[in-house]
Order: C-alpha cells, then structure tokens, then sequence
C-alpha cells in the first residue's frame, strides 16, 4: 500500500510517516522509480478461538439461580459446536466494575468470543465500554436475548438506576418494592406519577 495510505491507517500525519520511512523505521518499505513509496501490508496474526461464557448475579442470595443461565449459555454454544473454554460464574452487582473473572479474561487478550445471556448481566451501565474493549482484542460478544426496543432500554436503565438508589436508601427489601411500584407505574402511563 502507499504511504499516505499507510499513515492513515495509523492515524498519524503523512509528514510523520515519510520522516519513519526516511529514518528505516518502516520495515519493508521501498520507494519506486516513480517515486512512490510502498509499505508492505501487515499480516494479521489469527487468533485461536478462545471462546467463554459469562454468567453474573447481583448477590449472593441469588447464588442459586447462577446454575441455570450457565448450564443454558454451554448448551447455545454445543449447539453452534463451538468448543468453550471458560464458563465464568460470577456474584457481583451490575453497577459494580469489580469483577475478578471478567476483568481477568478481558485484560489476557486471548478471547474471541463472549457469550452473555442478557446484555445486563455483562454490565448494567457502562455495556458499550465493554464493546469497545471487546472490539479492540478482536473479540466478538453474543448476546442471546438481546433486546433492541429503545423505550424497554431506556425503562431497564431507569430501573436500575433507582433500584441501586433505594436499595442504599431503604435497604434491600423495601427497595424492590419501591422498583416493582415503580415498573407499574412506567408500564401504565410510560411516565412516572408524582405522589
């Protein structure tokens, strides 16, 4: 490819790129008679696949229902035959960034594919974050059931925006209470009634 080319792909001025390849610093670069300048392109080094399944509850409490989403995302990936290697199971909250296992396998790089079975129990807020850095290791992340209705997303931020809020207020009971009147009065009028 050219240079110009070349330095567009890295995201840096042409200027920069011809004081590299004038200093050697482009391996394998050559100039033609014409004058141009030509870069070799890089071959991209295919990962093995890597393949894990992730599995998160919000507590301990419900420790119980971990088994089931699991057991559910091996069986989607036998399915597909694809050999996982990993089936994280996690307790955490959503809002919560401190997830052992999910950050350990996010920071080694050797994943290819992250199966979640909904895009919540990845990350409550902060998903596309995710993406981004699932994105930039050449991962790709599954989601089963992925809900593409703006106004449920929006409703489901909402909801757990307020259910983390009452449940550090009112503690955790009274808390999902408070969140099921509320998801009542979303779903009647889709807006929030004042008391």
């Amino acid at each position: 490819m050219k240079l110009s080319q070349w330095a567009k792909n890295k995201g840096i001025d042409y200027r920069t790129a011809w004081e590299h390849y004038r200093c050697g610093k482009i391996p394998g670069a050559y100039q033609l008679k014409t004058g141009t300048i030509i870069v070799p392109e890089e071959v991209k080094e295919t990962k093995a696949e890597f393949i894990v399944t992730y599995a998160r509850v919000s507590s301990s409490e419900n420790q119980d229902n971990l088994e089931k989403p699991s057991e559910r995302l091996i069986q989607f990936c036998n399915a597909l035959v694809w050999q996982t290697h990993l089936n994280l199971k996690e307790i955490g909250s959503g809002l919560n960034e401190s997830r052992p296992k999910l950050n350990k396998v996010l920071k080694e790089g050797k994943l290819t594919k992250l199966v979640v079975e909904h895009k919540d129990r990845l990350a409550r807020f902060g998903v596309k974050y995710i993406y981004l850095l699932c994105h930039h290791i050449d991962c790709e992340v599954i989601i089963l059931n992925n809900q593409e209705n703006d106004k449920e997303d929006l409703i489901q931020d909402f909801v757990s925006v307020i259910t983390s809020f009452c449940a550090r207020i009112y503690g955790q009971r009274r808390s999902k209470r408070k969140t099921e009147q509320l998801i009542k009065e979303l779903n009647q009028n889709g807006e929030v009634k004042k008391n």
